[in-house]
Parts: C-alpha cells; sequence; structure tokens
C-alpha cells in the first residue's frame, strides 16, 4: 500500500488474517527498512493469533535519508499515515509499534493514532555512552500500555521495569535483537494475545 504523507510518501507491507483480532503497526529503526530480523519475527509470532500486520516504510526512509530528521514531522507522517491503514480495517483495535527510532515514534505518537497499546523493540533509553541523556520519558509519556522488548547487551541501554506496562529483557542479545530473532515475537504475541479482546459478533 502507497500512502502520500505531508511529509512524503509512504509504503505499508500489510500481512492479513482471515478472522483478524487486532491491527499491528509497525516501523523500523534510522536507517533500517520493514525486513528487520525483529519485525519479520513478530509479525510471524502475531499472525496466527489473529493479529492484521502493517510494517511501514516511512518517509524518510522513502527519500533515502538514513535519519528521521525533525521528530515533529515524523510524528505528524506518522499520524497521517496510520490513519490510512486504519481507515481500511476500522473495526480492528490498534497497536502500534517499531524497534529502536522506530518505538520513540510509536511512544510519542499514541494518543494521535488512538492505539490502546505500543510495542517497543530495543527501545533506545540513550545515545551509547551518554546515560545522562535519557529517553525513558517518552515511554511513560505513552499514555497507553507499552511492551519494551531490549536485549541485555544494548549499548543504547534497557528501561527500567517501571518505565513500561512489562519489561522482557533478552539474554545475549543487542541493539539488532537478530541471534534469535524468535525470542522478540514470541514475546510480543504473549503480551498482545493475553491483553487482546473478542471482537464483538
Amino acid at each position: 500500500m502507497e500512502i502520500t504523507t505531508a511529509h512524503g510518501p509512504a509504503r505499508a507491507e500489510i500481512d492479513e488474517v482471515a478472522d483478524p483480532r487486532f491491527l499491528l503497526v509497525l516501523t523500523h529503526g534510522s536507517a533500517g527498512g520493514v525486513d528487520a530480523p525483529d519485525l519479520l519475527a513478530v509479525r510471524d509470532a502475531v499472525l496466527p493469533i489473529g493479529g492484521t500486520v502493517a510494517r511501514v516504510l516511512q518517509p524518510f526512509r522513502m527519500r533515502g535519508a538514513r535519519a528521521p530528521g525533525s521528530a515533529v514531522k515524523q510524528d505528524e507522517a506518522w499520524t497521517e499515515l496510520v490513519g490510512e491503514i486504519r481507515r481500511h480495517y476500522p473495526e480492528l483495535p490498534l497497536t502500534q509499534g517499531g524497534r529502536s527510532n522506530g518505538a520513540r515514534v510509536a511512544c510519542r505518537t499514541a494518543s494521535r493514532t488512538g492505539a490502546e497499546a505500543v510495542v517497543a523493540l530495543a527501545f533506545p533509553l540513550h545515545p551509547p555512552g551518554r546515560p545522562e541523556r535519557s529517553r525513558a520519558g517518552e515511554l511513560r509519556a505513552a499514555g497507553v500500555d507499552v511492551l519494551v522488548v531490549s536485549g541485555e547487551r544494548d549499548p543504547f541501554g534497557v528501561p527500567e521495569a517501571a518505565d513500561a506496562s512489562r519489561l522482557v529483557v533478552l539474554p545475549g542479545e543487542g541493539h539488532d535483537l537478530k541471534r534469535d530473532p524468535a525470542r522478540a515475537g514470541e514475546a510480543v504475541a504473549q503480551w498482545l494475545g493475553a491483553r487482546t479482546r473478542p471482537l464483538p459478533e
């Protein structure tokens, strides 16, 4: 699906299920794409529990940029594109998320998009070596339940359990969560499966 925003086009790769229970919209990190191992693992784990999954390539990556630039513009574009995706699935409750920078966007915009929850993969708590520049406030300000899945060796840091609804720390993993990405998928599917209510008949 091609989506037009005020800050350029975006693209969503959508995997649907026959009897969907919720919509999960995911996005990449600053220099990444929608085929990151952890994003694919989450998709593969969530489809069997009734999640229709959209993996979004944001406008800045469509332009070839490796950094998002203005957070204000990034959040505006994200809010627009999620609204367009939701227009095709109006009956499904929304969870949004992403890895690294994408997790930050999901936290910052949850209240604007109407998301019921956020999945934050490898949330970059601080720049490497700069723990005094904590971004924990973005987790706390999401306004909805947040699942954080982090690698114990992540140089961007691991949030405190108190800063999220649930924190899962994967032993041996770094920021890319690619040693055994299925573990990230399992953590997300378990959390979403437990909190997803059946749709009304």
